[in-house]
């Protein structure tokens, strides 16, 4: 049987069973472990499954993002391990951008000590935080008001960001698999296409529960990252494909090998 043929099992199996055990894959098929995992890596790779703890399943796809508020209660933990680790790796002097979304408002609260920072955001609460509690130069993009999440939006927002010279682009996903992250919000594609653009290294901020979701848009190929900062939740063969991709993967509450990102 060719790769094809296997894949194309693969899937038909999930869609119809919903979760499907990398054993039960291997008698099935009639292959090895080996070629099973190698199968597994492609189909998540290219956004078609998702590994969980001995077997596979279907993404989930994202309808619709919460708001603000709804977030900000989510994960609050994992959101305040990781802003704290990416704020220790951001060299003095730097330019950086912070993507809207509540886990780079973590970050951008242990920012508060800092005075030597240039930011640029999106994001009306990140903003608010930092003109109380920073003495770090601030530039919001401008552009259309989106309520729910608090931010800006659109071309307006995206054309701003062109104009810039950025160290650093930390961007938020309420959605993201081995193929890239995505969004249910057609107007934020810009916005985090330009800001990526815009900068020299780029950074996914994001905790495990957004693992495996998938929305309408797909706003980057996760290769575009050099690195993402996330939470111990991420499953091995996604930690496997994510190093062969070249992306390294800082994760909080472990010690980091690098002094700066």
């Amino acid at each position: 049987m060719i790769p094809i043929e296997r894949h194309q099992q693969i899937l038909a199996l999930i869609s119809s069973r919903g979760v499907v055990s990398i054993n039960e894959l291997t008698e099935r098929l009639n292959v090895s472990h080996m070629t099973v995992r190698r199968d597994v890596q492609k189909l998540e790779q290219d956004g078609l499954l998702l590994s969980v703890s001995g077997g596979v399943r279907s993404p989930e796809r994202l309808a619709s993002e919460p708001s603000h508020q709804d977030k900000s209660v989510m994960f609050s933990q994992q959101k305040a391990a990781i802003g704290k680790l990416a704020a220790q790796h951001i060299p003095l002097n730097s330019c950086i951008y912070l993507d809207a979304g509540t886990t780079t408002l973590s970050l951008a609260r242990e920012l508060a000590e800092r005075s030597d920072l240039l930011i640029v955001t999106n994001d009306f609460a990140i903003t608010g935080f930092l003109i109380d509690n920073s003495e770090c130069r601030v530039i919001h993009t401008g552009g259309t008001l989106c309520r729910e999440n608090r931010s800006s939006v659109g071309e307006a927002a995206a054309q701003s960001l062109r104009n810039l010279f950025i160290d650093i682009a930390f961007i938020s996903a309420s959605s993201w698999s081995l193929r890239g992250i995505s969004t249910p919000n057609e107007d934020k594609v810009a916005v985090k296409r330009a800001a990526i653009e815009a900068s020299s290294h780029h950074v996914l901020l994001c905790d495990t529960s957004k693992y495996g979701r998938i929305a309408t848009h797909l706003v980057t190929p996760l290769t575009v990252f050099n690195c993402l900062i996330t939470d111990g939740g991420l499953p091995i063969t996604a930690q496997e494909t994510l190093s062969s991709m070249k992306i390294e993967v800082l994760t909080a509450g472990e010690t980091m090998a690098n002094d700066a990102l």
